[in-house]
């Protein structure tokens, strides 16, 4: 008996003597992986190069593909010699409302043949690489979005002596448009390497001209802190508005310069107003789950709002990643029968991820497993690293006539309150980060009812709150077809606003802006669905902002008395708003 037991003694210790090496050398090789991870900008090269392998090999096999791209560029290449035989403009891309050759200048020959040939060779290379017998979806989408980030680079409109405007602009300036520009690229990179902002955006200030709208912090935890915005009128509605904006940026992009300042329009309106503001997380909460913002975020912001409005439900409003937590949120409520909702407004926020928009180029198993490692070394995922892919994602806007204004017109471009709020980004905790990549982005666990909320599961079907839903034209990062796909997956009466802009512009769309527009719809519980392109083919548009639009909704799931504001009974003050996290760089 006692030479079984020290038997099983020495098992045990040889057991554990084995496993701390393999410990040690784990955590040597996720450091080693992060460390490079970290000198490749944040990328895979093996992701992409599965791609172009995928692509090349199942093209390689497709003889039929390739005699259609022969006779695509024979075609193309006797089009183009024509016309500039000819001089006659070449009908490749007729119609084509490409905003870099929008200037008549491009209609002048030569020029008019360089900005042919530029849209016959991403149309050729985006025929390259559809329709191959065998490749994969996504390894498709990449290498299309590769290939076609280097052909934009090479564009004619990025070079002085092929561009009209910048000839023009040396001609009439005698050449000080790049005695200018040059000027402003060394000062740039002064700054850049200082970590000042660029020239222009620092005029834009926190508190001072941005952000402004009276307030004061009424709570604050190691996550977040909550705002509540002075009234502007002496009868408010007696539900409140809680504002859950995305912490990927910070939250004052929903109160800009006063103009331009969504808090400000709804303070107007008679609604008492809450805001988030996301603490900027540095490695001290590398081990904040996702489930953390939710829990400790929106849930801690209800029960602190219940305690200085007691007894009424309230409007929750959720932007991009904080639409997708208050959805989860609202469906572990409506599921607990917990009824403090009285409406949903998701603006610009995915809760299914089955078409992701452009983001999910850069998500796979080998990019999500160094992103794991990069944030395993630093604790987050920096602002320079996330900032870095959305500047690719739009490169044609963000870097290449970013480029051209700048350094070869020697005329940048005025800075809004915008641009300000896109050069003042947060950074993610880890483990936050990599659950919601794994759990929404890939494997769209919300969606599909896998979600685990204090143990049980919740999907979107659990909503029964009244939802309103906002999508963009032109949104990359959460498109609105995928935004539309809520009221496929909702039980709640749902309308949905198809508005015109981007991700960010289309949410700041105040009633004087010009040249706005939207599109509306609404959808019962028991409706028939329509899919988006059918919903679209029939929505009337109508002119003007979003926002009046959207407090004519606000108002029908409210109750028609107006009380005196509520005031905060709170002991502990946390100073006036816009508080102290915004502030955190």
């Amino acid at each position: 008996m006692t030479s079984n037991r020290a038997l099983a003694k020495l098992s045990d210790t040889a057991t554990s003597l084995a496993k701390y090496p393999n410990d040690i050398m784990r955590e040597f090789d996720r450091r080693r992986r992060g460390r490079l991870g970290l000198l490749l900008g944040g990328q895979s090269p093996w992701a992409a190069f599965q791609a172009w392998e995928d692509w090349a090999f199942h093209l390689m096999l497709s003889s039929g593909k390739q005699l259609e791209l022969y006779e695509l560029a024979t075609e193309t290449a006797f089009s183009l010699s024509n016309a500039a035989l000819t001089r006659t403009p070449s009908d490749i891309g007729s119609g084509c409302n490409d905003r870099r050759f929008r200037d008549p200048s491009w209609k002048i020959p030569p020029f008019n043949l360089l900005a042919q040939a530029q849209l016959a060779a991403e149309a050729y290379w985006h025929a390259a690489t559809r329709d191959i017998p065998g490749m994969g979806r996504h390894h498709a989408k990449r290498v299309d979005f590769l290939g076609s980030l280097m052909l934009n680079a090479f564009a004619p409109v990025n070079f002085a002596w092929s561009n009209p405007l910048v000839l023009q602009a040396a001609s009439r300036t005698g050449g000080a448009n790049f005695a200018a520009g040059l000027s402003l690229l060394a000062e740039d990179l002064v700054r850049l390497a200082s970590g000042a902002k660029l020239k222009g955006l620092d005029e834009f200030k926190i508190g001072q001209n941005i952000a402004l709208t009276p307030g004061k912090v009424v709570f604050r935890n190691e996550l977040m802190e909550l705002i509540q915005y002075a009234p502007t009128t002496s009868q408010v509605h007696e539900e409140p508005l809680l504002i859950v904006p995305a912490w990927i940026m910070k939250y004052y992009i929903l109160d800009l310069s006063p103009e331009n300042s969504l808090v400000r329009y709804l303070v107007s309106q008679g609604f008492t107003v809450f805001m988030v503001s996301w603490k900027n997380p540095g490695v001290e909460l590398k081990d904040i789950s996702f489930d953390d913002y939710r829990s400790e975020g929106v849930m801690t912001a209800i029960d602190t709002i219940n305690q200085i409005v007691p007894g009424k439900k309230l409007h929750a409003v959720g932007y991009c990643l904080g639409g997708t937590i208050l959805a989860i949120a609202a469906a572990a409520m409506d599921r607990d029968h917990d009824d403090r909702l009285a409406s949903l407004s998701l603006l610009a926020a995915q809760t299914d991820f089955t078409e992701a928009g452009e983001l999910m180029l850069f998500i796979d198993e080998s990019q999500l497993a160094l992103l794991d490692d990069i944030m395993h070394v630093q604790g987050f995922l920096d602002t320079k690293q996330m900032a870095g892919a959305f500047y690719i994602l739009r490169a044609n806007e963000m870097i290449f006539s970013q480029f051209v204004d700048r350094y070869l017109l020697g005329t940048p471009r005025v800075p809004t309150d915008l641009d300000a709020w896109l050069a003042d980004p947060t950074r993610m905790p880890a483990r936050m980060h990599s659950e919601y990549l794994r759990q929404l982005f890939l494997n769209n666990s919300f969606i599909h009812g896998n979600y685990l909320v204090d143990g049980r599961a919740v999907a979107m079907k659990d909503i029964k709150t009244s939802i309103f839903a906002l999508g963009a034209e032109r949104d990359h990062i959460a498109p609105w077809r995928s935004v539309y796909n809520l009221e496929l997956y909702s039980s709640a009466d749902t309308e949905f606003v198809l508005t015109g802009g981007g991700h960010n512009s289309s949410v700041v769309s105040p009633p004087a802006k010009p040249g706005t527009y939207y599109r509306v719809n609404t959808c019962g519980p028991n409706g028939k669905y329509v899919d988006p392109d059918t919903w679209l083919a029939s929505a009337i548009q109508r002119e003007g902002s979003w926002w009046p639009e959207w407090v004519r909704w606000l108002d029908t799931q409210s109750s028609p008395a107006r009380v005196t504001p509520p005031l905060s009974t709170r002991e502990t003050t946390y100073g006036p708003a816009p508080g102290s996290y915004v502030f955190e760089t």
